[in-house]
């Protein structure tokens, strides 16, 4: 009898284990809202970490240089056609030539233009300012002052001075804004530019 007790105390233990066991497992759901939670959570760090770089890119603002590629523009020569003057082999009269400046600034184009009377690119043309030096050429209330430089070698005869300042006004007297011209020998006056005509001081246009 006792054995039997004994027995059904047993099978009553285990059952009440069992139903213990069986219940613990039904315990794991209270807890899902909680993982869930942290999974959201994730989520959104996640999405707030991958808007970083758009906002870090939308920082890049760009630069003069970038937005013009790094290249600083440089500045367009101007070309211009102009009328040069030179004289025949015998030095008797002037010629006409079309001659072509190039300059960057309006100032820079009377220098061009000098420069123009030392070559005449002809064998039947003969340039009367071959020689010389011309260093400036600056153009102040409607008054052009130009300094040269005039070597030995450069100075003609009577005719050949009447010939070469005749040259010099009518290439630069073409510009419309030079009213008179202040021709200066190393940068002063001269009575005489080669020694047999008086230098007029300025010289007016006609």
């Amino acid at each position: 009898m006792n054995r039997k007790f004994y027995i059904t105390g047993m099978l009553v233990l285990l059952l009440a284990l069992s139903t213990g066991c069986g219940q613990k497992p039904g315990a794991a759901p209270a807890d899902s809202p909680v993982s869930g939670a942290a999974g959201n959570s994730t989520e959104t760090n996640q999405d707030e970490t991958s808007s970083d770089p758009v906002t870090s890119g939308s920082s890049g603002v760009q630069t003069p240089g970038q937005a013009s590629g790094g290249q600083t523009s440089e500045e367009e020569s101007i070309k211009k056609t102009i009328d040069s003057f030179f004289t025949d082999d015998q030095l008797l009269e002037l010629k006409k030539v079309s001659a072509e400046i190039t300059y960057k600034e309006e100032q820079d184009k009377y220098l061009a233009a000098l420069k123009t009377l030392k070559e005449s690119g002809s064998s039947d043309l003969i340039p009367l300012w071959g020689k010389v030096e011309f260093h400036t050429a600056k153009l102040e209330n409607g008054e052009l002052s130009i300094d040269i430089t005039l070597p030995d070698e450069a100075r003609l005869g009577a005719g050949g001075e009447v010939l070469a300042l005749d040259a010099l006004k009518q290439t630069m007297f073409q510009f419309q804004e030079v009213k008179s011209i202040e021709l200066l020998v190393d940068g002063k006056q001269v009575d005489t530019l080669m020694g047999h005509e008086e230098l007029e001081h300025p010289m007016i246009r006609n």
